[in-house]
């Protein structure tokens, strides 16, 4: 049996690649749209992709199971579980329909489905067994439903895609599917999980790639309520604490249920002048910075949205930019394509073009001001776009909270006709939250350092008032 993991870091997101060599086959589960990985491995293992798959209808990225199944004429194999609103809604003629208690073979490799709900109505884990070795199987793959020290949150309906108190139940079902499917295999099967840690689909998972049933069994923190079937201490656990879930979640939700839309063949990236792109933000193009922050406050092109190039670049993009503009980037020509790939994880997929430099575009300082000036600003609005649970933990007294990944949906509730003073914690979100504001026309200015900052200078004050 050949198995490989996938990961992209900016999301913590998780693929994987089983084949058989003797037969040549392989099946592909919860792949991401740039397909060209998983179709150049597969060569060089001499394989096929013949079954495609997934875990269950993705929030956090969109799915590239229908353009992998398009492209390779493999099977997609998707889940029917979930009831009513949660069966997917395309099908392109190369679907099978998966529920619990199904198996299916890629070549001699045993692939048992379990439907194990709790993170979403429909998700499914998938047993692999290697039957030449035998009849035990030795890994799952559990998608959002174990992850390594955590659990998939129940709570991302509610949050993000306009359920209503679905988080109980979905602690329900994720108690049940614990105990009834996960709990009972056997201690060394090896758990993979579709994340790892810095994903808001759970609140503490652990950078380690994967575990075993027995390691969670033993030392989770749910392991021992489960086995006890205390329901009610589990389900108070698992709901605390989550993080805010970005509202682009709702979009890739349905989208995903729905069917992605097909990349095909793509086309070489053109390279703008700066007559183009001017003519083009005239007509209502979004021009995204991907430039260093300091960089982008010395010389801030009017009206851009500044998401650096790096490992956040997927996320923010997220967060911050929507499908209705089309979008040219402000980016190296040795980046560009790099770039534009990576925003088709959020299902931005209107990049019309790059342009390397800013020079012939308007532009416009916007240099954050220090905490020590906070004062003079007594009547603009404090924005804090860190996690409710950053704020919670210690705020600027004052400060009206709202997460970076819900900004472009809450713009009108923020004030037009007041300052308002953007901070995060050490000032990068908040640097490229700041630009989308201004790019919509807010009268807005950054608290340099962000909490750490401000937190800091108030210590400083402290000590210099204390008597000799």
């Amino acid at each position: 049996m050949f198995f490989k993991r996938f990961y992209d870091t900016d999301l913590a997101q998780a693929s994987y690649m089983i084949g058989c060599q003797k037969t040549g086959e392989c099946l592909v589960v919860d792949p991401i749209r740039d397909i060209q990985q998983y179709l150049d491995e597969a060569k060089s293992q001499k394989l096929r992709v013949t079954h495609v798959t997934e875990t269950h209808i993705h929030a956090d990225y969109l799915s590239g199971s229908r353009e992998l199944a398009g492209a390779t004429g493999a099977k997609l194999l998707l889940s029917d579980e979930g009831g009513e609103g949660w069966q997917y809604t395309y099908d392109d003629g190369n679907q099978v329909k998966l529920h619990d208690g199904d198996r299916f073979m890629v070549g001699n490799v045993r692939i048992d489905v379990l439907h194990t709900p709790g993170h979403t109505p429909e998700h499914l884990s998938f047993l692999v067994t290697d039957t030449p070795r035998g009849d035990r199987p030795s890994m799952i793959l559990t998608g959002d439903f174990v992850f390594v020290g955590d659990l998939g949150r129940p709570d991302l309906l509610d949050e993000a895609a306009g359920g209503k108190d679905t988080r109980y139940v979905g602690a329900k079902q994720m108690f049940a599917s614990l105990r009834d499917k996960f709990l009972t295999l056997p201690d060394y099967v090896q758990v993979w999980p579709g994340h790892g840690s810095g994903s808001a689909c759970g609140k503490a998972l652990g950078a380690v790639p994967t575990t075993t049933v027995g390691y969670e069994r033993a030392l989770s923190w749910w392991g021992k309520l489960v086995e006890k079937g205390d329901e009610e201490a589990f389900t108070q656990e698992l709901l605390s604490g989550q993080p805010d879930a970005p509202l682009y979640y709702g979009r890739m939700k349905k989208e995903n249920r729905d069917g992605p839309a097909l990349l095909g063949d793509v086309k070489p990236l053109p390279q703008l002048s700066a007559e183009d792109v001017k003519a083009k933000l005239a007509a209502g193009a979004r021009l995204l910075d991907t430039r260093k922050k300091e960089e982008h406050h010395a010389a801030a092109p009017v009206g851009s949205v500044n998401i650096p190039d790096g490992g956040t670049l997927e996320t923010w993009a997220g967060w911050l930019l929507t499908p209705d503009h089309d979008l040219i980037l402000l980016a190296p020509a040795d980046r560009a394509e790099v770039l534009r790939r990576k925003l088709w994880m959020v299902g931005l997929d209107h990049v019309v073009g790059f342009l390397p430099s800013a020079e012939g575009l308007e532009t416009a300082p916007a240099q954050p001001i220090p905490a020590s000036e906070l004062p003079q600003h007594e009547d603009a609005l404090i924005l804090d776009v860190r996690a409710k649970t950053e704020y919670d933990d210690g705020h600027i007294p004052g400060a009206q909270q709202l997460h970076a990944g819900r900004l472009p949906w809450r713009l009108g509730t923020l004030p037009r006709d007041r300052e308002i003073i953007v901070h995060c914690q050490g000032g990068a979100r908040s640097a490229a939250a700041a630009s989308l504001l201004r790019a919509e026309g807010f009268q807005v200015k950054e608290l340099a350092g962000g909490y750490d900052a401000w937190a800091k200078a108030q210590g400083e004050a402290k000590k210099e008032a204390q008597p000799v």
